[in-house]
């Protein structure tokens, strides 16, 4: 068993947290990113052959905007398990899963598509990883990527979080993206955290999640050997285990 922070936005931050109690561990919830969501004009969806989502938060930001009934009836890719298990819940029919990455994902787009088809419309977030639509379009392809949502950084650490990295109780963190990487380093350099910060194990979805963390002198950095959450959380599980 280990305790382990949980540092995902609400509500995967509660899901992720469920997991980890059936693990066997002890997860300490504080989420540092906070999504709000925008309110673009959207193409007609009569003009689209087919959606991507690179996030379950652009499948949300669908059911927010009341474009969800609407949407069903088109493809749908995925960027990876996780955001088209959602789909395939939410009544997504025609879904396509990715390896886990936005540049991983355009080829499997390319070879489903046509370009005469119509237009391919990518669910984003105002801050992207990936330029799914320049990739998209560098293959004859009409593509749009509007900002659906953004995401907050937190002002601080939950109560219980912060007094557990202070004692050094915290094993693990688990982090999930660049940007959720970027808002923990940015509490510990404003909160003076640097050396509390240096001894939990750093459980991280990819390279690009682990490289802002690259500061942490000292620290033990562990990437999953895939971009997904199961990999990443069977390896904090073999940490607990000592395998």
């Amino acid at each position: 068993m280990m305790r382990l922070l949980v540092t995902r936005p609400a509500p995967d931050a509660g899901a992720q947290a469920e997991r980890l109690r059936g693990l066997g561990h002890e997860p300490i919830v504080s989420p540092l990113l906070k999504v709000e969501f925008l309110n673009p004009e959207l193409p007609a969806l009569s003009c689209v052959q087919a959606l991507i989502v690179t996030s379950r938060n652009g499948l949300r930001a669908l059911e927010v905007a009341g474009k969800l009934e609407s949407a069903r009836a088109l493809p749908l890719f995925a960027v990876g398990s996780a955001s088209a298990k959602r789909a395939r819940e939410l009544g997504f029919e025609e879904v396509y899963e990715g390896p886990g990455t936005a540049e991983g994902l355009a080829p499997l787009i390319v070879s489903k598509c046509v370009p005469a088809r119509g237009l391919l419309l990518h669910l984003a977030g105002e801050r992207i990883a990936f330029d799914l639509k320049g990739a998209l379009e560098g293959q004859g392809f009409e593509a749009a990527q509007p900002a659906l949502y953004r995401t907050l950084a937190a002002s601080s650490f939950s109560t219980e979080a912060h007094e557990a990295l202070v004692a050094g109780a915290l094993e693990g963190v688990i982090v999930m993206s660049p940007a959720t990487a970027r808002a923990y380093m940015e509490l510990v350099a404003a909160q003076g955290l640097g050396a509390a910060a240096a001894k939990p194990a750093y459980f991280c979805l990819s390279e690009n999640v682990a490289a802002p963390l690259a500061a942490l002198e000292g620290a033990r950095i562990i990437v999953s050997p895939s971009p997904s959450e199961d990999d990443l959380l069977a390896l904090a599980r073999c940490k607990a285990a000592k395998c």
